[in-house]
């Protein structure tokens, strides 16, 4: 068995665009990417990759997944196989025990690898005032560069590791650390050859501290533009990166108002020495629903401030949505004139970066702006065209109530009738919802019709009640929110499941999540590859939703008991006699 912090250290370093893009002729559609799918013959693509999910789906032959599923597909390997054969690409390690078994085997707990955090972060923080070249173009990086007082290098613990192969190495050998256990800190690595080497060498260093004061991790930057910029302590028994946030240790005292959210160490800094002693940025990937929910821990409200360039504004758009499914009010800041909060205050000053702060927009209104940033409304048509994108905005809001108060909104700046974009909103509404009909009753009718479903052969018996299951499914493999109310509070069992597969699913999230709430094993390992694929597509029905917060699970979980209730009815029975009797005629052909 391979220990699951690999596994998903694994995905992590294998970017799925990259992946699939070595096997596919992937083009750029919107946040997404499409080409043709290699498991089936096609001539339209439908084949999509989900680069902020890590994931993958095929709208023409159902496969889907994430980057390990591809890899066992494409290489015809088993689930073991496919994620060594990622490993080697990553350059990572794989070892086939579990994590547990294997730290006490060689004698590791996690409060030894505190301790050698803590020595670690000691040597590299003395590294930086060490009166030699390497050193004094690290400090000068940090003081000149970047602007930093020493005062502010010694709040943070800042450091430097020397450009050596083992000066590291040496240093915690002679405080009685092995080798092997530097490895499994990732403060060192082993080559294939069986050579040891220091894990950061010539690198500025972000010691990472837990809001217990316990240093876990360490990120390093290289001080020109080598790649990669940033390297980061992969998971151990002492860190998840998903599940930490850089600098709450301080900011959690400071930010009982709001937390301003950052893209990177040097943005969290630098707004702290500013005075903003409630910025905290992610370690180094997209924010995840854990640290949404830690920020809901110390915060009611969130200001997103990351760069101004377009891969910030996706990034951006990607957390307002884990933000607000969390429960948290979110605000988000455009710097004008920078590329980042970092240089913005150098610019401008730390009170106009507060002006900026105090002028945050809401969700809406920052997809608003957005939107109408790239029309003149001057021209007539520019003028439509906008109010169109605007339309398809809120129709995308799921309360009827927070519909109106944007509809309102948007008919003072076009000077429009409410009551005409109102009945733009609830048409589009009504046609979304009418779509998903049609497409879900040419899928049911292809199904009676011969095509049987083989991956859930119970959907054509009562596709209202699969449908509904899916729907509760898709909430819960998304967020772990959903999975403690319905898990502890005991709002469903598998028997308000009728589809087998679905059932399965259920009892698979449910076991997941009596092990560690916060996590879900990988799918890979307990489904076949046409399940996986059905399961990704349940994720991803519920992730094209704009809406998917308590209130949403609760109205979920209401319909799927109804269509229990209703599985003996005339519409269901009749469904449940054709498909019988098509069946029956197939066998007699």
């Amino acid at each position: 068995m391979i220990a699951r912090e690999v596994v998903e250290e694994i995905i992590a370093r294998n970017d799925i665009e990259s992946v699939i893009g070595a096997y596919v002729s992937l083009k750029r559609a919107g946040s997404n990417m499409k080409g043709l799918c290699p498991f089936h013959s096609e001539k339209t693509p439908s084949f999509t990759v989900y680069p902020a999910d890590n994931s993958f789906y095929c709208f023409g032959c159902g496969v889907g997944g994430d980057v390990v599923t591809f890899i066992k597909h494409i290489e015809h390997l088993d689930y073991p196989d496919a994620v060594e054969f990622l490993a080697k690409r990553a350059g990572i390690t794989v070892l086939r025990d579990s994590d547990e078994k294997y730290y006490k085997k060689q004698g590791i707990d996690k409060g030894r690898l505190l301790k050698m955090n803590v020595e670690a972060a000691r040597f590299f923080h003395n590294a930086l005032f060490q009166n030699n070249p390497e050193a004094r173009e690290a400090l000068a990086y940090f003081t000149e560069k970047r602007r930093l007082s020493v005062a502010t290098i010694k709040h943070f613990g800042l450091g430097f590791a020397p450009n050596s192969f083992d000066s590291l190495i040496r240093y915690m050998e002679n405080l009685g650390y092995t080798k092997d256990e530097l490895v499994i800190a990732y403060l060192a690595g082993k080559s294939e050859k069986g050579h040891y080497y220091d894990a950061f060498r010539n690198r500025v260093m972000f010691p990472i501290i837990d809001v217990a004061g316990n240093v876990i991790a360490f990120g390093g930057r290289v001080m020109d533009d080598s790649k990669p910029k940033y390297k980061n302590t992969m998971d151990t028994p002492a860190f998840k990166k998903s599940r930490n946030l850089f600098a709450l240790n301080f900011a959690k005292n400071t930010g009982t108002e709001q937390l301003i959210l950052c893209e990177g160490y040097m943005d969290v800094i630098a707004l702290h020495a500013a005075g903003f002693t409630n910025a905290v940025a992610t370690l180094g990937t997209a924010i995840t629903e854990e640290q949404a929910r830690l920020m809901k821990r110390y915060t009611k409200k969130v200001i997103i401030s990351y760069d101004a360039d377009e891969a910030g504004q996706k990034a951006a758009t990607k957390a307002m949505k884990l933000l607000c499914d969390v429960g948290l009010e979110v605000g988000v800041i455009k710097v004008p004139g920078a590329k980042d909060p970092d240089e913005y205050i150098k610019t401008y000053g730390k009170d106009k970066f507060r002006e900026v702060i105090n002028a945050s927009k809401s969700k809406f209104e920052y997809n608003m702006e957005t939107i109408l940033s790239r029309y003149d409304l001057n021209l007539p048509q520019d003028k439509i065209d906008a109010l169109n994108e605007l339309v398809k905005l809120i129709s995308t809001v799921y309360f009827k109530a927070e519909r109106e108060v944007y509809i309102q909104n948007i008919s003072k700046i076009f000077d429009i009738d409410p009551k005409a974009i109102k009945d733009d909103v609830e048409k589009l509404v009504r046609r979304q919802q009418l779509e998903q009909r049609r497409g879900e009753s040419q899928r049911i009718k292809q199904e009676l019709a011969g095509f049987g479903d083989k991956v859930n052969p119970d959907f054509a018996k009562a596709p209202a009640i699969a449908r509904a299951e899916e729907n509760v499914l898709g909430l819960l493999l998304l967020y772990p929110d959903h999975r403690k109310r319905v898990f502890e509070g005991s709002l469903l069992t598998e028997d308000d499941f009728f589809t087998e597969l679905n059932k399965s699913v259920f009892v698979f999230l449910r076991d997941c999540y009596g092990k560690d709430p916060n996590y879900i094993d990988d799918i890979n390992s307990a489904f076949s590859p046409e399940e996986v694929g059905r399961i990704t597509r349940m994720k991803l029905q519920r992730m094209s939703l704009a809406e998917n917060g308590p209130s949403v699970l609760t109205e979920c979980i209401d319909t799927l008991k109804q269509s229990i209730k209703r599985k003996s009815s005339e519409s269901v029975t009749s469904i449940d006699d054709l498909s019988k009797l098509l069946k029956s005629m197939q066998n007699n052909n």
